[in-house]
């Protein structure tokens, strides 16, 4: 635990570096980028499809006679609104995907080069490897979550089990990002299994703090003329937990790492890494 506890003052430390602050406003660029994309190619198309949709739709016939002249009007904004919240959240998945795929490495980067500089780096798991270990680990996540949804229903398990799930993928993800540049598979494989547990928690803890954006993002949804103002909000602190995530992981992993190298041998042991606070 105590392990683990350093680790995170640490990545709270870390949060407050200008590199992390500047990562984490990057997924903005993101989102500007594909929201003018989507602007310029096909924003017009995709509210005229949907706009004809609503006008056409029976179950909404009665709203548009009741409307009278103005209906066209009314239609033209809810079909704005209705491409708005279906195109918002895969814009921001997307985003957060690349963010998750460039931010990890530059945090574990971060951690490498101020505190483990000497470690040496195996390479045991190269991008085609973290991928594939993403996407099977997200599988079987989601499988888990399917299965236990009829366990949903007892009132105390809904907020146990989907933060369980949740946080082992998290772990899985995360530790395997932050161990990839550095340890072998046997060595992954060994802290892996020596540090299962604290590896769980840290990972149930970081999905929790992902629960606090959604928040926010659902606020948006609900008050939709607040869309543009509080969605890149919850993006932002998104991407703050995801920076924190990943340098909390990788001050444990490293260090979990660099102690396993020690302990198995202790005359090719590095140097120790620094213990002096990072601000």
């Amino acid at each position: 635990m105590q392990m683990m506890f350093d680790a995170l003052w640490r990545a709270l430390a870390d949060c407050l570096r200008g590199r992390v602050i500047a990562w984490s406003l990057f997924p903005l660029l993101v989102v500007a980028a594909m929201v003018a994309l989507v602007g310029i190619f096909w924003w017009d198309g995709a509210v005229a499809a949907v706009q004809t949709w609503l006008e056409r739709a029976s179950w909404l016939q009665w709203l548009w006679a009741w409307m009278g002249s103005s209906y066209a009007y009314a239609s033209a904004i809810a079909a704005a609104v209705t491409v708005v919240l279906l195109m918002g959240p895969v814009i921001v998945i997307v985003a957060l995907a690349v963010v998750a795929m460039v931010m990890t490495p530059q945090m574990v980067e971060l951690v490498a080069q101020r505190r483990f500089a000497h470690l040496e780096r195996k390479r045991g798991g190269g991008w085609a490897s973290s991928a594939l270990w993403a996407m099977g680990s997200t599988a079987l996540a989601l499988l888990a979550l399917l299965l236990s949804i009829p366990l949903w229903l007892v009132p105390p398990l809904v907020l146990v089990l989907p933060p369980l799930i949740w946080g082992w993928l998290t772990y899985r993800v995360m530790a395997f990002d932050a161990l990839a540049e550095h340890a072998s598979q046997a060595e992954r494989q060994i802290i892996f299994k020596q540090h299962r547990y604290p590896l769980m928690l840290m990972g149930v803890i970081c999905g929790y703090a992902g629960a606090a954006p959604a928040i926010v993002w659902a606020s948006g949804m609900v008050f939709v003329a607040a869309f543009w103002i509080l969605i890149p909000i919850a993006i932002w602190i998104y991407a703050l937990v995801l920076a924190f995530s990943s340098l909390w992981f990788a001050h444990y992993g490293l260090a979990a790492l660099y102690s396993l190298r020690a302990a198995t041998a202790p005359d090719a042991a590095p140097d120790a890494p620094s213990s002096a606070p990072v601000l």
